[in-house]
């Protein structure tokens, strides 16, 4: 009986995470419709999302402010949500929040759980050490065995797997970018890798981490950024058509002159 039972629950939460699914005949687009908000999963992550250092319980950012334009377009309201980066996939699947916003890139094994809006964005992965070390950590060789930190479940901790150079490094996982950039200024790490637009607009003179820079010469894994939604989701459509929509009046080139270390690849329709 408990085996029976069991397999119940188990097909029951099957059920459930593909519910808004093309796979279930519903539409994932009349059920962000009729409860009016789209909830979408962000990290703080400067300059995508971040609150105004003047007003702090205001949230800004280029995905930010690009997502409250495309829900105007659409007729919801946007309803910001932060999630444990490395639990974003669950997040999305059963239901608590209905895409993710965030810098996220585009990758192979996360398309096997999701769908991705075209992209609008284009970043890489940087090493970021304290300026007093701009001597020691020239190039990947130099880091060899460097106390490195990451993102969990990032494209930072990817890049890093992925180097030969790097096999031998103490690599420690936090929970979100910005907490690199903490370990990196208290001393406790050596190279933190993180996306270049949070990178660029985060380190260096006139910064809260005006210690802290960014090796020049490296780049790793050069990506795309894009809005992860639900598999087989009729929203992707809906998101695609409004980011034209913005490419073509001009909201996006306005965003990127306001962010310009975001390197945005969304462009008007010919």
């Amino acid at each position: 009986m408990k085996r029976v039972v069991s397999l119940f629950a188990a097909a029951a939460l099957a059920a459930s995470l593909l519910a808004g699914c093309g796979q279930t005949g519903e539409s994932d687009w009349e059920y962000v419709k009729d409860k009016g908000t789209l909830k979408i999963g962000i990290t703080l992550f400067e300059p995508m999302n971040y609150y105004d250092p003047e007003n702090p319980d205001k949230l800004i950012g280029f995905d930010t402010e690009l997502a409250e334009a495309v829900c105007e377009k659409l007729g919801v309201t946007p309803e910001f949500v932060e999630i444990d980066w490395d639990q974003k996939v669950f997040e999305l699947q059963s239901k608590n929040i209905d895409c993710i916003w965030n810098g996220m890139t585009i990758k192979d094994d996360l398309k096997e759980n999701m769908d991705f809006s075209v992209p609008y964005s284009g970043n890489m992965q940087v090493c970021v050490i304290n300026s007093a070390n701009a001597d020691v950590y020239t190039d990947l060789a130099s880091m060899a065995n460097a106390k490195i930190v990451v993102e969990a479940g990032s494209a930072g901790q990817s890049s890093v797997e992925a180097e030969d150079a790097l096999k031998d490094a103490q690599v420690t996982t936090l929970q979100a970018q910005r907490d690199t950039l903490l370990e990196l200024k208290s001393g406790t790490a050596d190279v933190a890798v993180i996306d270049a637009v949070m990178a660029y607009a985060s380190v260096g003179e006139g910064t809260d981490y005006a210690d802290l820079m960014v090796v020049e010469g490296i780049e790793l894994s050069k990506e795309e950024y894009g809005i992860g939604l639900r598999k087989g989701s009729d929203m992707t459509e809906k998101i695609n058509a409004a980011l034209q929509e913005l490419a073509d009046d001009g909201t996006v080139a306005a965003l990127a002159e306001k962010y310009p270390s975001v390197l945005v690849t969304l462009e008007p329709a010919a």
